[in-house]
């Protein structure tokens, strides 16, 4: 497969504290990739830092195109996209406008015409996203009227309406039950099945480990980790980050239990 979304040597600092550290990351063509780490580990700082919320020292590279001197929106225009912890939407606009915000180009003449009549009909790709995480029936829903799990399904449609070659998503299980959080891991594999590039981050290690083809562990800003879902779940130096030492070394002497740390 292609590597679509690449990270080389990607650092960031505030002041005197390095938030991400010579961080090296690939994703694939229809590959879905996971990012975990304890709290502050630097996962939504890396996620800023690739889409150009953050100023950043290393490359970020998608399709072999370096995107460092490029502002948010024209990486978004380059065939990135991502979505926000937070599931904000346009409230007085309808799912499917919210969608319609981020497809499409329209010309000069067609935004005018829209400004005079309304709009009559939408891009393609809106109606795909919609389809794609089965939410078709929300399509003039107004987002007052969605659960927390659906905010969250509308968000990742709007950012897959832009027809993304790779696709960061940030946190998209956080607030969703169980069966929400199941049924979001089946979405996602859909869309890796199309070809899209992703990178789940994301507290739900349950989740993640289930779903993800390959993961990364970040710890203070570096990489501790990667590989297998398998392989990272019984990584001693993973077990250490999210337990402690001394978990570690006792889950070390008696052997892996084969579940996820919590």
């Amino acid at each position: 497969m292609t590597v679509v979304l690449r990270t080389t040597s990607l650092s960031v600092s505030y002041g005197g504290v390095r938030a991400l550290v010579d961080v090296d990351l690939e994703v694939e063509s229809g590959q879905l990739v996971g990012l975990i780490g304890p709290n502050g580990a630097g996962k939504t700082t890396l996620i800023d830092a690739i889409s150009g919320f953050a100023r950043a020292e290393g490359r970020v590279e998608l399709d072999g195109r370096d995107l460092a001197r490029m502002a948010p929106h024209e990486r978004a225009r380059a065939g990135l996209a991502r979505t926000w912890q937070s599931a904000d939407l346009f409230d007085e606009l309808t799912v499917a406008e919210n969608l319609a915000v981020t497809s499409g180009r329209p010309s000069l003449a067609r935004t005018v015409r829209e400004i005079a009549l309304g709009r009559t009909d939408f891009d393609p790709a809106v109606s795909s996203a919609l389809a794609l995480l089965d939410i078709e029936e929300l399509a003039d829903a107004l987002p007052e009227s969605l659960t927390q799990g659906q905010r969250k399904l509308v968000g990742v449609a709007r950012a897959l309406a832009s027809t993304p070659r790779a696709l960061c998503l940030d946190e998209p299980a956080a607030g969703l039950d169980t069966a929400e959080s199941a049924r979001l891991g089946e979405h996602l594999r859909q869309i890796v099945q199309t070809g899209t590039a992703v990178l789940l981050v994301d507290h739900d290690m349950g989740l993640v480990l289930s779903i993800c083809d390959h993961v990364f562990v970040l710890d203070f800003g570096k990489v501790i980790a990667s590989g297998r879902p398998e392989e990272v779940r019984s990584d001693a130096g993973v077990i250490e980050a999210y337990l402690g030492r001394a978990a570690a070394e006792v889950i070390a002497e008696d052997g892996p239990s084969g579940r996820a740390p919590a």
